[in-house]
């Protein structure tokens, strides 16, 4: 194995036809890792990196982030040309990830079959909307539409008046690019301990449904159901930042010792001795009225003095933080979270790598690279020799940044 960067995966090589988020979103944990990520691009460039903000149109603040450490090359797949240049890089690839439904791949001829032949210990990673067993395996699939399809809107709704929602981040795109990438590492290792490739199937869908059914599955785990599935604390119309006397504060009164901790702070009021309060059982079945009755006495004291007897009684309770404060928040800027990089696009700050290794540490890599950055370089690499290029380049079938 070849490529650059230091980490944990230093030394793998990817090759990474995925687009938008949810695929670039595993390959920069990838990168960050110190895997040799190659972003192979259409001419036209993934579409996020368009996206503005940013003083260069064809690379916005999200594709920088998002695909910082990794290398472009540009391969018009529609050509045969160009198709036969991929695979001959994958020959030296640990990794070939793309993100097309399984139709649009067959179609390019980039199946496993095909990567398999000229290399079998490959790892083959589909991510994609549907699995291709089922028969919604061809429908186009984003954040939005999987959210909706998860069971993660009708959820979002019991907390929002009956009124469906959205939740505000790109839930299914990321948890399912976080799956992809446990799902690539686990067949890697699989194959140092067999010498076996394999193809992985990574599924917006289920993935998200699996996520969802983690609590929610709750009465309907069995068979037939002893309740419908739903978490009750989770979907309680209560559940939600208290109101104090001067804002709002996150608390979590979860098992007995915060309970009672929570109690004993009060004073242990008369109403505490209520049996409802006694145990999780109890508690749970009661979800709706004990979450009202403490969002009642949260609203007597100010954010700062709850914060402050929280702390004291060592139950997890914080004020309510907005993504701006997070930019300055002090633990993140103790624990050096903030990375501030000198770039061809001016100072830029990237959110860190959140794991930490102890003997391979990680590290993020340059911005998102230009469309093309790395064509030729990459194609050297692979054992193309400059006529070979040249041609390639003659026909269209591969291109270099502007």
């Amino acid at each position: 194995m070849s490529g650059k960067g230091k980490g944990p995966l230093a030394g793998v090589r990817v090759l990474d036809l995925t687009s938008v988020l949810m695929g670039p979103y595993a390959t920069q944990i990838f990168a960050d890792l110190g895997a040799d990520v190659i972003k192979v691009e259409s001419p036209s460039g993934d579409t996020t990196r368009f996206i503005p903000p940013g003083p260069d149109a064809s690379r916005g603040a999200m594709f920088l982030n998002v695909n910082r450490g990794k290398r472009s090359i540009v391969l018009d797949l529609k050509q045969g040309e160009a198709r036969a240049a991929l695979l001959k890089m994958a020959e030296s690839a640990d990794v070939f990830i793309h993100s097309m439904r399984s139709s649009a791949i067959g179609r390019l001829g980039l199946d496993y079959a095909a990567l398999k032949a000229v290399n079998p210990k490959i790892i083959y990673a589909n991510l994609y909307g549907f699995a291709r067993s089922g028969p919604y395996r061809d429908y186009p699939a984003y954040d939005d539409i999987v959210q909706a399809a998860s069971g993660i809107v009708d959820l979002q709704a019991r907390l929002s008046g009956g009124e469906p929602t959205y939740a505000a981040t790109v839930i299914a795109d990321k948890v399912a690019g976080l799956t992809g990438a446990y799902s690539v590492i686990a067949a890697l290792y699989a194959r140092e301990k067999t010498g076996i490739g394999q193809e992985i199937e990574v599924p917006m869908f289920e993935t998200l449904v699996s996520f969802a059914m983690v609590e929610h599955l709750c009465g309907s785990l069995f068979v037939p159901p002893q309740g419908p599935p739903e978490y009750p604390r989770a979907t309680s119309e209560a559940r939600r930042p208290y109101r104090t006397a001067d804002g709002y504060i996150g608390v979590m009164i979860y098992n007995d010792k915060h309970w009672r901790a929570f109690f004993d702070a009060l004073g242990n009021p008369k109403w505490s001795q209520n049996p409802m309060f006694a145990s999780m059982r109890s508690r749970t079945q009661n979800i709706g009225t004990v979450l009202a009755k403490v969002a009642e006495v949260i609203e007597t004291r100010t954010t700062e003095d709850w914060v402050e007897l929280f702390r004291q009684a060592h139950i997890p309770a914080t004020a309510i933080k907005s993504l701006t404060d997070l930019l300055d928040d002090p633990h993140l800027v103790e624990t050096g979270f903030w990375q501030e990089r000198e770039t061809l696009e001016g100072t830029l700050r990237f959110p860190g790598i959140p794991t930490t290794f102890s003997e391979t540490p990680g590290a993020i890599g340059d911005p998102g690279p230009a469309l093309g950055g790395e064509s030729l370089d990459v194609l050297r690499e692979a054992g193309f020799s400059a006529e070979e290029i040249a041609d390639l380049q003659a026909r269209g079938a591969v291109r270099t940044a502007a």
